[in-house]
């Protein structure tokens, strides 16, 4: 059964010990554009366990749009789209691992993603996890709420009918300046809370508080650079619905990647920080085994 190195390793470690080892650095343009190359060098390097791991997310939206709306689903499109961006950093858990073991020098394989799943904070990861599907399913029904105000319950006929009421349209016009107000806002949350929260959870071993607030303080030192990653997000996250959504399963692993390496470009830790020891590696066992490979903590009794 595969064990953990060291007991700093083995459980989600004290706020304040934590807090004591990180430094907030201040990022530019510069970082931004950084993160963003060496994310797209991460995604060349493993594109496979990429869009293996990311292209069920243009189908999952596609699917759950079509069974929640039915036919009433033309208007939430874009929502919908913009929605990935609330999702994305809880989504991208296996991209992370990904570029900490590249940034390790270690060789990755496509069962490497799924080591996130051992992590000690991977409990505190579900949680905020959780929070942020609660968000984007309250930003869904205000998209809608707003439409509805502005429209009434009538769906479109299509999306030329969609896109002559939107565009053509006061009311039109009206939905477009709240909606995008209100969908600035939910995205302004969702970025301030998760810029840096999941990768520090793996990282370090943080707890959810600990990350939130460490995510909070680095978009208060720096409002610009932040918002302007937000911005970065939202325009490509919106390129990738072109065709179809299909775009999603380059975007979002590139963005995934390079959310790692704006967290190593934001955060400095200290050189006398605990040294975090990953798992040992998995030794090779029959697929029968795979539960117990997967959960070192389930002993063999209990299998």
């Amino acid at each position: 059964m595969a064990t953990y190195h060291s007991n700093a390793a083995s459980h989600v470690r004290a706020a304040d010990e934590v807090a004591a080892e990180l430094t907030i650095r201040t990022i530019d343009m510069s970082s931004l554009m950084r993160a963003l190359r060496l994310g797209w060098d991460d995604f060349k390097a493993v594109p496979s366990h990429a869009v293996m791991l990311c292209a069920i997310y243009p189908v999952l939206g596609l699917v759950l749009a079509r069974a929640a709306f039915g036919y009433a689903v033309v208007p939430l499109l874009f929502p919908l789209a913009a929605g990935f961006a609330l999702l994305g950093p809880f989504a991208a858990l296996g991209l992370y691992e990904l570029s900490s073991r590249r940034d390790r020098g270690e060789d990755t394989s496509a069962w490497d993603a799924l080591e996130v799943l051992r992590s000690p904070s991977f409990g505190s990861m579900l949680g905020l996890g959780t929070l942020l599907l609660a968000l984007f399913v309250t930003w869904v029904a205000t998209a809608q709420a707003i439409y509805v105000a502005v429209f009434g319950y009538g769906g479109a006929t299509g999306v030329s009918d969609f896109l002559q009421r939107v565009f053509t349209t006061p009311q039109g016009w009206w939905l477009i300046a709240v909606g995008c107000g209100a969908g600035f806002l939910f995205a302004l949350l969702a970025l301030c809370l998760s810029i840096v929260s999941f990768p520090l959870m793996l990282d370090r071993h943080a707890g959810a508080l600990e990350a939130v607030v460490t995510s909070l303080r680095v978009a208060a030192k720096n409002p610009v650079p932040v918002a302007a990653w937000g911005l970065i997000v939202a325009v490509l996250l919106v390129a990738g619905t072109i065709p179809f959504f299909l775009g999603l399963a380059v975007v979002i692993p590139v963005l995934g990647h390079a959310t790692w390496h704006l967290y190593r470009e934001a955060i400095a830790i200290h050189p006398d920080a605990a040294r975090i020891v990953p798992p040992a590696p998995r030794s090779s066992k029959p697929a029968a085994d795979f539960p117990a490979n997967l959960f070192p903590w389930r002993s063999r009794d209990q299998m």
